[in-house]
């Protein structure tokens, strides 16, 4: 279903409610006025589905039933000025309780309030908030957990919560023990075919995360990514990704630290790309330009750590990269999110993942049990596949672009374990599978050149293969440190060009 030009306009300014958005608003105030005063409940919507507009309605609602007021937490200020409008659009007059202000008296003007959360903790701690028959307060993102500490000052209050992933960012700090019920609103592919999302395209390109450490809240750690994502052969393999999947197209780059997104810029302004950066080092002057440079610029490459996953909506984004491993659902999403907007012509986008993310979690348009995983986070998180067992699975497919280069020969695929199992049932050595292996790359390059420096030419651009070939390899053997994988690449190439020559020279 495609969306007329009028119907996306109101969508976009909350004029007007989809049935989707309806029925949930239904669903949430009936059990505001069936469940005790007191209640605190979760709802859940994909990124892009509208939840401003749904709890903004909730909001006017519920003033104009019950004749009490609203507060609306928020942890970014961008996400404050965002509700704050839309508040607006559904003529709900609201004040902003921010940095500036110092002190939040009753007034009779306002029956809504939205608050940053640190700031309102401040001033509750500061005993300088005196608002009279606060009836609901309504938190969005509520998997954030910078929330928790200001339930205690409204524990009369019926609490509702709104996030597109009802799995808390700390593993410790369970949503269920807040929140007593979820409702799950509409799904990303139902979306997807009603023409709210845009369609989703993923690339996914193996990278070894071995060395990955993860830290107390769950996640990897900043120190271990960076010392992997900013290692040559990590750039130019991002740099390879985005010009094979995603060239010419407006993108955005996420990354797991300061340092990796600084060697991304480099790495892309070297190779002739329209590329900045952005990140908490930015004064906001900076960042408003930044943001309006990728707005206005067609095929512009942006470059990201963790300030643009909430808060930020660019419409126009044509390419997510995830140059980052993450062990959170809901980084996952709030990354892909940004890119699934549907605007003008766009309802389609591409995701790149160098992270083996959509190997950890699944597809983004996979369905997902998020009633189950509300009850049961750690079971959830315990079974989320281990990076050792996503490599052992992953299997290397050449991209379309290097196989056109060997379009004359028939089979390009070779399986070094079954190669392996081979030569020990026959007695034979175990190194017999790398030669095979050798061999038939040999003839690849051979059958497709004219010369053999043309052949030399086409060997280096099966690196990757040959990567993925002396991992399994490893497997097979029981050995994999770095430094041992590392010389049997290097004796992999060597003897890759001998045989070359030989084969040339027949």
């Amino acid at each position: 279903m495609s969306l007329t030009s009028l119907e996306k306009e109101e969508r976009i300014i909350g004029k007007k409610l989809y049935g989707y958005q309806q029925g949930a608003i239904e669903r949430i105030f009936d059990c505001i006025q069936n469940y005790p005063s007191n209640y605190n409940l979760l709802y859940q919507l994909p990124t892009g589905g509208g939840k401003t507009v749904i709890f903004s309605e909730i909001a006017r609602k519920y003033i104009a039933t019950t004749g009490k007021k609203v507060l609306i937490l928020t942890h970014r200020i961008e996400l404050s000025k965002q509700t704050s409008h839309m508040l607006k659009e559904f003529r709900v007059p609201n004040k902003i309780i921010d940095s500036n202000v110092k002190e939040v008296k009753n007034d009779s003007n306002y029956h809504c309030f939205v608050a940053m959360v640190e700031t309102l903790n401040n001033r509750l701690k500061e005993g300088k908030v005196k608002i009279n028959d606060i009836g609901m307060v309504i938190v969005d993102e509520a998997h954030y957990n910078s929330f928790r500490k200001l339930f205690k000052y409204f524990d009369f209050c019926f609490i509702l919560g709104v996030t597109a992933t009802p799995l808390s960012s700390n593993i410790n700090l369970p949503m269920n023990e807040i929140y007593k019920d979820l409702i799950v609103g509409e799904n990303i592919s139902s979306l997807i075919e009603k023409g709210f999302l845009a369609e989703a395209a993923t690339f996914n390109f193996n990278v070894s995360l071995t060395s990955l450490k993860i830290g107390i809240n769950g996640d990897y750690t900043v120190k271990s990514s960076e010392e992997l994502y900013v290692q040559t052969t990590m750039q130019q393999k991002l740099l390879k990704a985005y010009e094979l999947e995603a060239k010419g197209t407006k993108t955005l780059i996420f990354n797991n630290g300061i340092m990796t997104s600084r060697f991304v810029y480099e790495t892309f302004l070297a190779a002739g790309y329209k590329v900045k950066y952005i990140d908490n080092t930015n004064t906001k002057e900076e960042r408003r330009s930044i943001l309006k440079w990728f707005k206005e610029t067609p095929d512009a490459v942006l470059t990201s750590v963790s300030i643009l996953t909430t808060g930020f909506d660019e419409p126009s984004i044509e390419t997510i990269i995830i140059n980052r491993a993450t062990r959170s659902l809901a980084l996952y999403f709030q990354m892909i999110g940004r890119g699934s907007r549907v605007i003008g012509k766009k309802d389609k986008f591409k995701i790149l993942d160098l992270g083996n993310n959509v190997a950890r979690f699944g597809l983004w348009t996979d369905p997902i049990d998020w009633k189950y995983i509300f009850k049961n986070p750690n079971i959830f998180l315990e079974n989320l596949r281990s990076d050792d067992e996503i490599e052992k699975k992953f299997s290397y497919q050449l991209p379309d672009e290097i196989k056109k280069k060997f379009s004359k020969t028939e089979n390009l695929e070779f399986d070094i374990k079954a190669a392996y199992e081979e030569a020990l049932d026959n007695g034979e050595k175990s190194k017999l599978a790398l030669e095979k292996s050798i061999k038939q790359h040999a003839k690849m390059c051979v059958e497709n050149a004219e010369s053999i420096l043309d052949a030399y030419m086409l060997s280096n651009l099966l690196k990757e293969d040959i990567a993925y070939r002396i991992k399994q390899y490893s497997y097979c053997i029981m050995k994999s440190s770095a430094n041992y994988l590392k010389w049997l690449e290097e004796d992999y190439q060597r003897l890759l060009k001998l045989r070359i020559i030989k084969q040339f020279n027949r």
